[in-house]
């Protein structure tokens, strides 16, 4: 019997010891050495996009201190399965919080983890993207972060103020994304209270691209690109069609309008990135749940132009536009 009783004992001790190495290695980075450990998860390198990645880096480091914080990053070179991979890694090896840079990223973080706080930026509507009825600014889980969203009644009302005679816009996006998708059809909604007709043009992929920018062309007096990953990485696909077809390009945001748009009305990737960072400082000294955090907009809206592209065309900007720097 006695022998029995320092058996149970000893494996009760076991059992303890075991569930504090287990708890020590569950414990986040910052626990056990100080240092917060982030995961960035970038949809593709774009300028919009790696402006948005150093802002969010910036904030961080100005909050916390450059040595209270260790960044991962990868990009997913516009693919989903790497999204998944990458976060799926980051929950893993339980970073403190994940950043998702744009839509798909942040919707695949949302799959691989419930748990780690998740920052995206870089994303349109969040309500959208997470399929959340009646979003009131808050998403009530794991996500928050900023919207690169300007507003698509003044970029449409930018259309007429630009070109009176338009008549047709079609309009360019990539059917996997949902924000995209989104953009399209609020922005036919208020050409069409102007008087101008939209249509949508949606491409799977950029091997769809040229063709489906071809047929907008043909069909339309101008073209309408939101902010869009895909569309965005292959304004030179855009440009080389429409350009030349002397048919003018209204773009979402400043990338766009510098590869292959006339005008844009546009954010700062830069800003909202760094205010995202922010928020993750926030979470992450302050233990502020993101459910409860309201998802940032952009401060302010630029009216800019393509000088270039402009000129080849003829039209003539409003002394309001701020030129691109398309050297940059």
């Amino acid at each position: 019997m006695k022998k029995s009783i320092k058996s149970i004992i000893a494996v009760c001790i076991a059992v303890v010891l075991v569930g504090t190495v287990f708890a020590a290695c569950s414990s986040s980075n910052s626990e056990t050495n100080g240092t917060y450990k982030v995961g960035i998860a970038q949809w593709e390198d774009h300028p919009a996009l790696n402006d948005a990645t150093e802002g969010f880096k910036k904030a961080l480091q100005d909050k916390l201190g450059e040595d209270k914080v260790e960044f991962e990053y990868n990009t997913a070179q516009g693919e989903v399965t790497n999204c998944s991979t990458i976060v799926n890694r980051y929950a893993t090896n339980k970073v403190d919080l994940i950043m998702a840079n744009a839509t798909p990223v942040v919707q695949a973080a949302v799959s691989a983890t419930k748990e780690i706080p998740i920052v995206g930026t870089s994303v349109t509507e969040y309500g959208v993207a997470l399929g959340i009825d009646n979003f009131s600014g808050k998403t009530g889980t794991n996500v928050t972060g900023t919207s690169d969203l300007a507003p698509l009644d003044q970029q449409a009302a930018m259309i007429k103020e630009i070109a009176p005679e338009i008549k047709t816009v079609g309009i360019i996006y990539c059917s996997g994304e949902a924000n995209s998708k989104y953009q399209a059809t609020e922005v036919a909604k208020y050409l069409a209270e102007s008087g101008i007709t939209a249509t949508e043009y949606p491409f799977a992929d950029s091997n769809e691209l040229q063709a489906i920018v071809s047929k907008a062309v043909s069909e339309n007096d101008a073209i309408y690109v939101p902010t869009d990953n895909t569309a965005a990485k292959n304004t030179g696909i855009i440009d080389a069609v429409a350009r030349p077809a002397k048919k003018p390009v209204f773009a979402g945001e400043e990338g766009i309008a510098k590869g292959c748009g006339i005008v844009t009305l546009t954010i700062s990737y830069y800003d909202i990135g760094y205010t995202a960072g922010e928020m993750a400082a926030d979470i992450l000294q302050n233990g502020t749940n993101p459910a409860e955090m309201e998802i940032g907009y952009a401060p302010k809206f630029t009216k800019k132009y393509n000088a270039e592209i402009c000129k080849e065309l003829g039209i003539n900007v409003p002394t309001d536009y701020v030129a691109i720097d398309t050297a940059a």
